[in-house]
């Protein structure tokens, strides 16, 4: 994920924060070769370090991602996240309320490096009106300004999320368009799941799982769906009291085609019970419209490039120098072909 924390901002306090959480990672940073050859290094660590670093030379040498030394360091944070991004939209309506940054332009949510400050930071919006959502983060790119770490908080995925995530961060680090979150993050998202299964051919294994993907893209349709449904009950112009009857009434019956589907499909997957029970808004559902809404297009560009990475990265730079109307609408047409 690209976390807008390196720009200089009108809020001072912000700005200092920001600047000496960052400082502290830099500082912290300590060579991978080192721990793995330390002797007292915990086993468990040392072997998922060595395989970060196998990911690591794969992406370069294999999907022509950068070649630097980002994720080749590793810090110990002693907190579960390293930030914790603050989501937050008008009370009805699904687009988010913009923070921008001089580097990384205007992006979706803010990025703080300390939970209490991000809740405080919540707070303030909440007492605006705003519809808020707190979401903790295990890694980001500060789009290559840094080499960036492999972070603690990155150990307790699974292999494929640590692979991935690091596709996914030097992706961003190779290709980012300033102020245009979904096109980012739809383009990194492609990359990571591509590059995955390349990976896993490369060694011999399995590709993946195709049953947790289908549950995994089928309650990514559920939730933007209901963010469509959303969408249209505010532009309808009803009253206030109307439009928070109709925004609780969709949301709780989300919440019964969640239970339908999941019972139908995937009795004994409860994976996202928890995310279903919680108080859900506007804003909860943002990261999903920003993750998935142009990746099928990417996996059409790929093919157009003959599944050949350096050609694709030419066809998404090429898009990447669109005014945004142009791009979007290309977007479209790729998206089209995707259906087809």
């Amino acid at each position: 994920m690209v976390v807008a924390v390196l720009g200089a901002c009108a809020d001072l306090r912000y700005y200092m924060h920001v600047t000496h959480g960052e400082s502290a990672l830099l500082l912290k940073r300590r060579s991978v070769g080192k721990i793995v050859a330390d002797p007292t290094t915990d086993p468990k660590l040392a072997a998922r370090l060595q395989l970060s670093q196998q990911a690591r030379q794969f992406a370069s040498d294999r999907l022509d991602l950068p070649r630097n030394r980002s994720y080749t360091y590793y810090v110990q944070l002693h907190r579960p996240y390293v930030v914790w991004n603050v989501y937050a939209t008008p009370r009805y309506s699904v687009e988010a309320v913009p923070q921008c940054f001089p580097i990384a332009g205007c992006v979706a949510y803010r990025g703080w490096f300390e939970e209490q400050k991000a809740k405080a930071g919540a707070e303030r919006l909440r007492a605006q009106g705003y519809d808020v959502y707190i979401g903790g983060v295990s890694a980001y790119s500060t789009l290559g300004w840094f080499s960036d770490p492999i972070l603690s908080s990155m150990m307790r995925w699974d292999d494929d999320e640590l692979v991935g995530t690091i596709f996914h961060e030097l992706a961003h680090q190779k290709i980012y368009v300033k102020g245009d979150t979904a096109f980012n993050e739809s383009y990194a998202m492609f990359v990571e799941d591509e590059g995955l299964r390349e990976w896993h051919r490369a060694r011999g294994e399995p590709v993946g799982d195709d049953h947790e993907q289908a549950m995994d893209d089928g309650f990514t349709g559920l939730v933007l769906d209901l963010r469509e449904r959303l969408k249209k009950l505010y532009a309808s112009g009803v009253g206030d009291s109307a439009m928070e009857e109709g925004k609780q009434r969709e949301i709780e019956a989300f919440r019964a085609r969640y239970a339908a589907w999941r019972e139908q499909n995937w009795p004994n997957d409860h994976r996202y019970d928890h995310w279903v029970a919680q108080p859900i808004n506007n804003a909860t559902l943002l990261p999903f419209g920003l993750y998935d809404q142009w990746k099928p297009a990417f996996a059409v560009l790929f093919k157009q490039a003959g599944d050949r990475w350096p050609q694709f990265f030419d066809r998404v730079r090429e898009l990447a120098k669109e005014p945004t109307a142009e791009r979007e609408n290309a977007l479209r047409v790729l998206l089209d072909g995707a259906k087809n």
